[in-house]
């Protein structure tokens, strides 16, 4: 039984899912070093830890799963 087959998702929401995948494969290998160089690595690693969390949520809440 399918409800909804012909709603579309907003504009603001399919360009978010667009760009997710590849926001977080830019973010991550630049934020990531720069505050391990700037901060140490600890605080690296725990930005390495939230951003990689972040972006698998954010993966997980915008897939487009068949039905």
């Amino acid at each position: 039984m399918v409800l909804n087959t012909d709603s579309k998702a907003p504009a603001s929401l399919r360009w978010f899912v667009a760009i997710t995948p590849l926001a977080g494969a830019m973010v991550f290998p630049l934020v990531v070093p720069l505050v391990m160089a700037r901060v140490g690595i600890g605080a690296g690693v725990g930005v390495a830890l939230v951003l990689s969390a972040l972006w698998f949520v954010a993966m997980l809440k915008t897939s487009e799963m068949p039905h």
